[in-house]
């Protein structure tokens, strides 16, 4: 493709292609800090591609392609291209994948050990990690958390933290505007700017960390725990992986173990504050 530009988040490397010059360079500037090796061959590949010659430059619209595609996917406007590029890296990773069992979920890590918290979107869980990277915890990730088969180790995926609406004020208003990606308002998800992980989880980003919590957050209500069985916390985590099935016995394999080894709990909570000393709570009792 005209523009393009090669990634590289835990142990995915990503070649991202566009009709357009503005995405790549908006991809580069919130990757820039990321390790870059041009000669290792792509795992994972997307197209940011006008459908008809003409939308390049006449109301240009931003069609998302690559290894694996959504059919009848709506495209973008360019102004969204940024969001175009980490949707489309999602996507392949999504529905790509077949290394390591994935998780839809954010994770954290401290003390080698991991930090998994999985939920539905609007569940707070990447604004939960994303404060947390702030503080004493290495971000792994707030989109996908990778499982190891063989091991049962989490790794890490940091791509950039995808801040949503009120999230994002309140991030911004603890780290430096130059870890911040523009503003893109509007957007199908509402108000969207990307956060990129401090320099420390990035260099981590090949550092495995062993499960020892499992938390189900919700945003809202007053604060509670509640414990989970290992049933109800299977049938969940089938639910928030995208390759579960495809793996077969090994993912079987993957995640019982994972359910029988680390506890898990349910968590509502009011704010954000809340969430993190539940968090905490949680995190010293389940090391005792």
């Amino acid at each position: 493709m005209r523009h393009s530009a090669r990634i590289a988040v835990g142990p995915v490397q990503f070649r991202v292609g566009s009709d357009w010059a503005e995405p790549i360079a908006a991809l580069q500037r919130l990757y820039a800090a990321y390790p870059q090796d041009n000669t290792r061959p792509a795992d994972a590949t997307v197209r940011l591609f006008a459908a008809r010659p003409w939308r390049r430059w006449l109301r240009p619209s931003v069609h998302i392609g690559g290894d694996f595609i959504v059919p009848d996917a709506l495209p973008l406007p360019l102004s969204m291209g940024l969001l175009a590029a980490e949707m489309g890296m999602n996507l392949q990773v999504a529905l790509g994948w077949r290394r390591h069992m994935l998780l839809h979920a954010s994770a954290v890590a401290k003390g080698g050990r991991a930090l998994i918290m999985s939920g539905e979107s609007g569940s707070g869980k990447s604004t939960l990690a994303a404060l947390l990277g702030e503080d004493d915890w290495r971000l792994m990730g707030d989109e996908f958390t990778l499982i190891e088969p063989a091991s049962g180790d989490a790794l890490a995926f940091p791509r950039a933290v995808s801040l949503k609406n009120a999230a994002i004020a309140e991030v911004a208003s603890r780290v430096d505007a130059s870890r911040l990606g523009p503003l893109l308002a509007g957007t199908p998800k509402g108000d969207i700017r990307h956060l990129i992980p401090r320099a420390d989880a990035i260099a981590a980003m090949h550092e495995p960390a062993r499960p020892a919590l499992l938390l189900f957050p919700r945003f809202g209500g007053e604060a509670a725990i509640e414990p989970m069985g290992e049933g109800e916390a299977f049938v969940r985590l089938t639910e928030a992986s995208t390759n579960y099935v495809a793996l077969g016995e090994a993912g079987f394999t993957a995640l019982t173990r994972l359910v029988r080894e680390t506890p898990a709990f349910g968590v509502s909570y009011p704010d954000s504050a809340t969430g993190m000393g539940l968090v905490e709570q949680l995190w010293a009792e389940a090391l005792r």
